[in-house]
C-alpha cells in the first residue's frame, strides 16, 4: 500500500505526478498550510523531517523527493518509461545531471526569494521600508543573478532538446517542473527569451496524468 502525505504548493506534487503516470494505486492523504505558509505540526507523527513529499510504503515512511522519485522508478518502472536505460549514455547522463540540479542548484536561490519576500510581509509596519530595502539588496546581488544564471542554462539545454533527458519525457521533467514553473510565477519569463522554457511547461501540463494530479491536489501556486 502506497500513502502518499500531499502538502498544497509544494515539491509533494511531484510524487502525485509521477504516481499518476505510473497509473498506480495509492492513497493521497492532504494537508494545507499554516497561516504562516508552513506545514501543519501533525506532519511530525509521520516523518521527523515534518514536511513533503512523504510517502509511506509499507508502514515505513519515505522523504524527500529526488529519493522517492528514485524508489518508485527502482520498483514500478522495469521497462525504463520514465528513466533513460543505463545503456543509453547520453539521456542517462542528462537525465541525472537534471534530477540533482532541480535541488543542489536551481531551488536554493528561489526559496530564498521567498523567504525574504515573508519577511518584507511580516515586518512591523515601522521597520517595513528597511526590511524592503534589505530585500533588495540582497535580490539584486545574488538571488537575481543565479536564478537568471539557471534560467538561461534551462533554456538553452531545450533548444535542442524537446525534454530535459533528451526527446522522451522522464522523471527528470516532474523534478524540473516545480523550478520553471516557481520561477515563471515570481517574475514571469520573458516569452522570446524563455520561449524553449515556456513551451516546455505547456507540454506538461497538457499531460494527462499531470491534469489527473491537480484535481486530486490542487493546482501548484509558487
Amino acid at each position: 500500500m502506497l500513502n502518499l502525505h500531499h502538502l498544497n504548493n509544494s515539491r509533494s506534487f511531484r510524487i502525485l505526478w509521477l504516481l499518476e503516470e505510473l497509473e498506480l494505486d495509492y492513497k493521497l492523504t492532504s494537508y494545507e498550510r499554516t497561516k504562516a505558509y508552513l506545514a501543519p505540526e501533525s506532519l511530525k507523527k509521520v516523518h521527523p523531517l515534518g514536511h513533503t513529499p512523504v510517502l509511506e510504503v509499507d508502514g515505513r515512511a519515505l522523504a524527500e523527493s529526488g529519493f522517492i522519485i528514485e524508489y518508485l522508478l527502482r520498483h514500478y518502472d522495469t521497462d525504463h518509461q520514465f528513466k533513460p536505460s543505463d545503456n543509453n549514455e547520453e539521456a542517462w547522463e542528462n537525465y541525472t545531471f537534471w534530477l540533482h540540479f532541480a535541488e543542489a542548484s536551481a531551488m536554493p536561490p528561489l526559496v530564498m526569494r521567498l523567504v525574504f519576500s515573508k519577511v518584507v510581509e511580516r515586518s512591523p509596519m515601522l521597520i517595513k521600508p528597511i526590511s524592503k530595502g534589505i530585500r533588495k539588496q540582497v535580490e539584486d546581488g545574488m538571488i537575481d543573478n543565479n536564478i537568471m544564471n539557471n534560467l538561461n542554462l534551462m533554456e538553452q539545454h531545450l533548444q535542442n532538446n524537446h525534454w530535459f533527458a533528451g526527446e522522451a519525457f522522464s522523471a527528470a521533467d516532474i523534478q524540473m517542473y516545480i523550478v520553471v514553473a516557481a520561477s515563471n510565477a515570481r517574475a514571469g519569463m520573458d516569452r522570446v527569451r524563455f520561449a524553449n522554457l515556456l513551451n516546455w511547461l505547456k507540454r506538461c501540463q497538457e499531460r494527462p496524468a499531470f491534469k489527473r494530479a491537480e484535481e486530486k491536489g490542487g493546482t501548484p501556486k509558487f
